[in-house]
C-alpha cells in the first residue's frame, strides 16, 4: 500500500466558531421581550403577589318586619287537639281502614274489633223482644176475654142467676190476666234492655273518629289485640293517633324577663324551618299562667290566622313577635347585605363579590336599612359571597383565600 498524505483530512476549527447570524439576533431579541411582558403582565395580575385573607358575608333574604319585631323565639307546631284513638273493650282488630295522612270526620268508623259473639248475643236479644213482644199480645187477649167473662159474671151473680163461686172464678181469671199483661210489658222492657246492650257492645266494637282530624300515625295493624289499658302482653292501647289540623300552634318559650314585651292578641311572624322562603301571619292566643323554674321561661302559644296544608304538627317554627301587623306592601321579602361590604370606589357604591379565589368589583345600589342590614335593589343576589374585611386591600380581580381555608 503506498503512502498516503493525511494532512489535508484536518477540520479547520474557525469554521464553528463563526459569530451568529444577524437572524437569530433578533430571534432571542424578540423572545426576551415577551418574556418580559409576560412577567410584568403576570406581576400586574398579582400572580407573584400572596393572596389577601378576608373575611366573608353573604348576601340575604330579609322581610321588612325585621325593623319592627320586638322579640324573637323558637318552639313547636303543636296541635291543641290530638287524641289516642282506643276502643272501649279488648279484642283482635279485624279491620283498619285507615293510614298514615288519611282524613277522617266525625262518627266515622275507623277499624273494627272481631265481634261474632256479641253479634250473636244481639241477635239473640233482638229474640226474646219479639218473643215478649208475642207474650204481651197473647196476655192482652186473654185479659180482653177474662174482662168481659168478669163483667158477665158479675152482673148475672147481681140477679142471682149464677152461683157466687163462678163469680169468683172469672175474676180470679180476670186479675190474673191483668198480671200476666204487666208481666208481659216488664218482660219486653227488659228484653229490650238486654237488646240495647248487646247493640252496645257491639259499637265498642267499632272505633269511630271523635271529631274531623288527620291520622298522624298508626299504632296497630289488623290481627293485634288492642285493650283499653294497654297492660296485656304484646297488646296496643290504641288504634291510631289523629290531630285537628285547624287547631294548629306553635308553643314556643319566652324568657321571664321579656314577658312585658308581649300581650295576648300581639301580632306575630312565624316562620318554619320546613319552609324557609315562607312567612305565615299570627297572633298570640295564650301566655300559659305558669312559669319553667329549670328554664326561667314561660310557654307561649302562638295561633295561624292563615291555614295551610304545609303546616304539619312537630315542626321546628321561629317565632317574631311584632310591635304591629305587617302591612300588604311590607309581606315580600328583600335583598339585602351587612352595610361593612360596601365601599365607594370613583363616586360609586360597590362591593366586592366572591368568583373563586378572586374578587370582583360589582357596583349595587343601595335602597333602606333593613335592621342592621342595608337593601340592595341590584347588583348582587341572595346566595352570593361578598367579601368583608379588608376592603382596602382589595381591587377588582384580586386574589384571596378565605379564613376558612
Amino acid at each position: 500500500m503506498s503512502d498516503v498524505d493525511l494532512s489535508g483530512l484536518k477540520i479547520d476549527k474557525k469554521v464553528g466558531a463563526s459569530r451568529p447570524s444577524g437572524r437569530k439576533k433578533r430571534g432571542i431579541l424578540w423572545l426576551a421581550t415577551a418574556l418580559a411582558v409576560l412577567v410584568a403582565v403576570l406581576a400586574a395580575a398579582g400572580i407573584f403577589s400572596p393572596p389577601v385573607e378576608v373575611e366573608t358575608t353573604t348576601v340575604s333574604r330579609v322581610y321588612p318586619s325585621l325593623t319592627f319585631t320586638l322579640l324573637n323565639a323558637s318552639g313547636y307546631v303543636v296541635a291543641q287537639r290530638k287524641a289516642a284513638v282506643a276502643p272501649k273493650t279488648t279484642g283482635s282488630l279485624e279491620w283498619l281502614g285507615v293510614e298514615e295522612g288519611s282524613r277522617v270526620h266525625t262518627g266515622q268508623i275507623i277499624a273494627r274489633l272481631e265481634n261474632r259473639d256479641v253479634t250473636a248475643a244481639r241477635d239473640q236479644a233482638d229474640a226474646n223482644l219479639v218473643n215478649a213482644r208475642a207474650a204481651l199480645a197473647q196476655g192482652e187477649a186473654e185479659l180482653r176475654d177474662a174482662t168481659l167473662a168478669f163483667k158477665r159474671e158479675k152482673e148475672l151473680v147481681d140477679q142471682g142467676i149464677v152461683a157466687r163461686a163462678d163469680f169468683d172464678t172469672a175474676e180470679a181469671r180476670y186479675k190474673k190476666a191483668v198480671a200476666g199483661v204487666e208481666g208481659a210489658k216488664a218482660a219486653i222492657r227488659a228484653a229490650g234492655a238486654a237488646l240495647r246492650g248487646a247493640e252496645a257492645a257491639i259499637e265498642y266494637t267499632l272505633i269511630r273518629a271523635p271529631f274531623d282530624g288527620v291520622v298522624l300515625t298508626k299504632n296497630a295493624d289488623v290481627g293485634d289485640i288492642v285493650t283499653p289499658i294497654g297492660a296485656a302482653a304484646n297488646a296496643k292501647a290504641a288504634v291510631v293517633t289523629i290531630a285537628d289540623m285547624g287547631s294548629l300552634q306553635v308553643e314556643a318559650d319566652v324568657s321571664e324577663s321579656n314577658l312585658e314585651k308581649i300581650r295576648v292578641g300581639q301580632p306575630c311572624e312565624i316562620q318554619l324551618d320546613a319552609l324557609p322562603e315562607a312567612r305565615f301571619r299570627g297572633a298570640i292566643h295564650m301566655i300559659v299562667p305558669t312559669a319553667d323554674r329549670s328554664k326561667a321561661t314561660v310557654l307561649v302559644k302562638v295561633k295561624f290566622l292563615d291555614r295551610d296544608p304545609r303546616i304539619l304538627p312537630e315542626m321546628s317554627a321561629k317565632v317574631a313577635f311584632l310591635q304591629r301587623e305587617v302591612r300588604s306592601d311590607e309581606q315580600k321579602p328583600l335583598t339585602a347585605v351587612n352595610p361593612q361590604a360596601v365601599v365607594t370606589r370613583g363616586g360609586r357604591k360597590v362591593v366586592f363579590l366572591i368568583k373563586g379565589e378572586r374578587v370582583a368589583e360589582t357596583p349595587v345600589t343601595l335602597g333602606k336599612g333593613v335592621g342592621d342590614l342595608v337593601e340592595v335593589s341590584s347588583g348582587v343576589k341572595a346566595g352570593d359571597k361578598l367579601a368583608l374585611k379588608p376592603l382596602e386591600k382589595l381591587r377588582d380581580g384580586t386574589r384571596i383565600k378565605t379564613a376558612e381555608k
